[in-house]
């Protein structure tokens, strides 16, 4: 699992690439630090690459979008397989993200 950070005119962008299962969630967290620290802007995660995602990886995104709603920031989610999707879908995260 890799998170790939890039920035352009007030947007952080995260590109995930691979699995983000229950091993690689605790260096994701790490990773994450840096969308964490600009919860005050528009974060986009691109999904395109991303295989597969577990209940840790659930968690964190979940604990990104609390961060960027307290500081007046948010997340739209891009890019996600049908497969993944279906994850959110099944538990109730869907609804509390905006994908596009």
């Amino acid at each position: 699992m890799t998170l790939t950070i890039t920035t352009s005119e007030g947007t952080v962008t995260g590109i995930l690439k691979g699995r983000l299962d229950t091993a690689a969630s605790q260096q994701f967290a790490t990773d994450m630090e840096a969308l964490l620290e600009n919860a005050d802007k528009h974060i986009v995660l691109d999904c395109k690459e991303l295989e597969f995602i577990s209940s840790s990886g659930l968690r964190h995104f979940l604990s990104l979008r609390k961060a960027t709603i307290s500081k007046g920031g948010d997340v739209t989610i891009v890019g996600v397989s049908d497969e993944i999707k279906q994850v959110f879908t099944i538990t109730g995260f869907y609804s509390l993200f905006k994908f596009a």
